[in-house]
């Protein structure tokens, strides 16, 4: 069983920073992170191998420093990691990631799911998945909060707000999980250990020469949506002090006002 799970480096949500010239988020310097949703698809996948045996290759796109959200999956129990990472990506909207990523599970070969997270914090799409299998002309099924794979099928329980559902599709398939599916776990000393030898586990890095995209299709320039604007919301906080003679003056005035806004 051969396992490509696609996992992204998000900027911590608390320390997010917008260029206001590109309209992109300033990932330097800013503390990173596995996207949440990611990190349950991993734990699927090392499931899955766990229970079957087989192979987990973590396959992530970001600038060079994406190699410790990678070392991490490592940690984990990834066997192998791969960053696609090239200036000629930079600004890529989703249409032109799902581009380079499925051109490196391409590259991968012989697979027989390939998880995702349904969707990143940074951008809360829930695009690049869906359209990676698009690509792929694979069979897709998305939000799964449970999976069962069984020979040459795979078997889902797909949540959505009206009900859950139940779903098989054969391999090779893309799945994007949730929050709901599983408890991530921690990395084990062992794995620590081994995903930061150079010598034994190594991430390697492909660039846009190693892949066979279209450079009309990739970066800030090939991608067909673009932001208008992005901005981090401003938080205010206004207050105002109640007086009166005594604490049964001053809840009378307080009923009064809440009774003028309506909330009670």
């Amino acid at each position: 069983m051969n396992i490509i799970v696609c996992v992204k480096q998000v900027p911590d949500t608390n320390e997010v920073r917008i260029n206001q010239e590109t309209g992109t988020l300033i990932r330097e310097g800013v503390p990173s992170i596995i996207n949440p949703d990611d990190k349950n698809a991993l734990e699927a996948a090392l499931k899955i191998k766990d229970e079957k045996g087989g192979k987990v290759t973590v396959i992530s796109m970001g600038p060079p420093q994406a190699k410790e959200a990678l070392k991490e999956a490592l940690a984990m129990g990834a066997d192998e990691a791969i960053l696609v990472s090239d200036r000629a990506f930079g600004g890529s909207d989703t249409w032109a990631t799902a581009t380079i990523i499925s051109s490196a599970i391409e590259r991968v070969g012989n697979y027989d799911i390939i998880l995702c997270g349904r969707q990143a914090i940074d951008g809360d799409t829930a695009q690049v998945g869906p359209e990676i299998a698009e690509f792929l002309r694979i069979p897709q099924i998305t939000y799964a909060k449970e999976i069962k794979v069984e020979k040459d099928k795979v078997t889902v329980t797909r949540y959505t707000e009206t009900g859950d559902y139940i779903i098989e599709s054969r391999l090779p398939v893309l799945l994007t999980a949730i929050k709901e599916l599983n408890v991530p776990r921690y990395p084990s000393v062992r794995g620590i250990f081994k995903a930061y030898d150079t010598n034994t586990n190594e991430v390697k890095v492909w660039s846009s020469k190693d892949l066979e995209v279209d450079h009309t299709q990739i970066g800030l320039k090939g991608s067909p949506t673009n932001v208008y604007k992005s901005f981090v919301p401003t938080k205010s906080k206004t207050s105002e002090t109640i007086e009166g003679i005594n604490e049964k003056e001053k809840a009378a005035i307080l009923i009064g006002k809440l009774s003028d806004l309506k909330l009670i």
